[in-house]
């Protein structure tokens, strides 16, 4: 079954492009593909001119690990960690150094230091969903993906992860790719592709 047909998609570094449509129409799978998790059956997906496809595991690992941040919408982060912790790992395991003055850095920026020592459970859903994209950008990747970053967040906390976001392309000069319901959300992209039964239907 053919989730996603005829996708011409090209994003560039430092903007934001959300991908709008009803559940099914193919928005996590596109992330999926971005993102080097899946593989299309046809076509290709290139990051900087080469074919995800056309990688090794070793390079496929070195590639997520690297210039790679995910962001979901049930946050994910690892509950017998602290904080600090979550955020310093994707560093720890690229094997890079200074991951602790790193991690500390990127909770300072979204607005977390004082709870680096605390647990996940010891947060709310939007500080949970600030240090998720703490943790996304933590090891600076080229490329910034969110699967329904706001989907589990009051208006209030969704608006400042928005805001995180944003600035993670402004900033930070990452790709960002968002897959939203919100129309709060997709107001804060540059473009807003719409899917519709796995075809894109129209970007503005």
């Amino acid at each position: 079954m053919e989730v996603l047909r005829e996708i011409s998609l090209a994003l560039a570094p430092g903007t934001v492009t959300a991908l709008v449509g009803r559940s099914g129409c193919g928005k996590t799978t596109l992330l999926n593909l971005a993102g080097a998790m899946d593989f299309p059956s046809a076509g290709e997906v290139l990051i900087d001119g080469r074919a995800t496809s056309g990688l090794s595991e070793l390079e496929l690992t070195a590639l997520r690990r690297r210039r790679v941040g995910f962001v979901f919408q049930f946050f994910q982060l690892l509950p017998t960690l602290t904080v600090l912790e979550n955020v310093e790992l994707p560093l720890l395991l690229a094997g890079a150094t200074g991951a602790r003055t790193a991690a500390r850095d990127r909770l300072r920026w979204v607005g977390l230091e004082e709870k680096a020592a605390s647990m996940p459970y010891q947060l709310s859903g939007g500080q949970m969903q600030r240090a998720a994209i703490a943790r996304a950008l933590v090891h600076s990747p080229d490329l910034l993906l969110a699967d329904e970053p706001t989907g589990n967040l009051d208006t209030a906390s969704g608006d400042q992860v928005l805001t995180l976001l944003h600035e993670s392309a402004s900033r930070f000069g990452a790709t960002v790719l968002m897959a939203t319901h919100s129309a709060e959300a997709a107001a804060i992209a540059g473009s807003r592709v719409h899917l519709r039964d796995g075809r894109i239907e129209s970007i503005e």
